[in-house]
């Protein structure tokens, strides 16, 4: 009986492309693609932003990790690339279940290529909202940092590489059995 590749999970701050390239990625290898978001849009009925602005957080957080695991145990009969949400580190639960079901990896990208990259696109991003999104994302940055290394197997910088080069970047890693 051979050994199934373990599923790929792509963390990192909104605007480094884990909903796109995780799109790209899956049909690169032929496997499903698990948007934690989108899932969790699925299942409340309604936006993230609103879901932040009814339920709070808290809520949001709680889903966010009921989701993760049951993507993961769904990738662990047929692997699947998962794009997961920015504050998905947050939770040492949500640490634990990436370190030991997934494959990790941490997308990044410098704060202004990042907000350059969420100004382009009308979506809400509840943790983004005040008069300073760039400090905001700075902030975001300083204390998922240190999580993102922690689960990270591997590391791209996605600034000035299009959602197919990273694709194949993680393609390579995959194929060499990282």
């Amino acid at each position: 009986m051979s050994m199934l590749p373990r599923p790929i999970a792509l963390v990192g701050l909104s605007g480094t492309g884990k909903s796109t390239v995780a799109a790209v990625l899956a049909q690169r290898l032929g496997w499903p693609s698990f948007d934690t978001d989108a899932l969790i849009v699925q299942f409340s009925g309604g936006p993230v932003a609103d879901l932040f602005a009814t339920r709070g957080e808290d809520y949001f957080r709680t889903l966010e990790t009921e989701i993760l695991g049951a993507a993961l145990l769904c990738a662990a009969f047929r692997p699947a690339v998962l794009a997961t949400g920015g504050g998905i580190v947050l939770r040492e639960d949500n640490r634990m279940l990436l370190q030991q079901g997934a494959f990790t990896i941490w997308l990044d990208a410098p704060t202004d290529v990042l907000l350059a990259r969420l100004l382009a696109h009308t979506e809400e991003r509840p943790l983004l909202k005040g008069d300073n999104p760039a400090a905001r994302l700075d902030t975001l940055r300083q204390q998922r940092e240190p999580l993102y290394r922690a689960v990270a197997d591997l590391v791209i910088d996605t600034a000035g590489l299009a959602p197919e080069a990273i694709s194949a970047m993680i393609w390579g890693q995959v194929m060499r059995g990282a």
